[in-house]
């Protein structure tokens, strides 16, 4: 098999799944740093490197997960506040082996313009979501709760103009993988000039 249909392979197989879906299956730290060495392959533009990794597991994790949920409660109005959405954040990884906070670190008096910076952070997470299903690790890439909130930034002690891109659920899961679809033809997304 080529390296091209090898990569044809773990490209087109790759899915999100939940962090409901996972086993609670521990995870190494050494396979976990073998993916965000992935990360660290990405394209950058003058070489800034803007993407960063905040890793936490075992109570760590579970830590976390209380920490946002004690955000959504504290950050959300009353009329707007669920207690599901409470008790789901306080419960998203606790099936997970590792989450990952993925955030570009705006370099300081850039000439790289953000939207660089951002598109070089989001092709990091591609390798480790490419590497993961090399490797049979079940991730969510997640942007829900407070992740694009001035609450959670703070939270994490990332500078004003740092941006959070997610949060990574990684662990193992027994579900088998869904059929992948596509809704949009793809002639439809390409114009050919010649």
């Amino acid at each position: 098999m080529s390296t091209f249909t090898q990569l044809q392979e773990v490209i087109r197989s790759r899915r999100s799944t939940k962090p409901s879906l996972l086993n609670g299956k521990e995870i190494s730290g050494e396979q976990v740093r073998e993916l965000l060495a992935l990360a660290d392959w990405a394209p950058t533009h003058a070489n800034t490197e803007p993407w960063r990794f905040i890793v936490y597991e075992k109570e760590a994790s579970q830590q976390f997960c209380l920490d946002h949920a004690s955000l959504y409660k504290d950050n959300t109005p009353e009329d707007k506040f669920t207690e599901a959405k409470y008790q789901n954040l306080v419960n998203m990884g606790s099936k997970a082996s590792h989450i990952v906070a993925v955030y570009m670190k705006r370099t300081e008096n850039a000439k790289i313009p953000v939207l660089e910076e951002f598109a070089a952070v989001a092709a990091s997470v591609q390798n480790i979501l490419l590497g993961a299903q090399a490797m049979g690790i079940a991730v969510l890439w997640s942007t829900g709760g407070l992740v694009h909130q001035p609450s959670m930034k703070n939270h994490l002690g990332l500078a004003a103009d740092d941006i959070l891109l997610g949060l990574l659920y990684m662990g193992y899961t027994d579900e088998p993988a869904k059929e992948g679809k596509r809704s949009i033809p793809m002639e439809e997304k390409i114009t050919w000039k010649a």
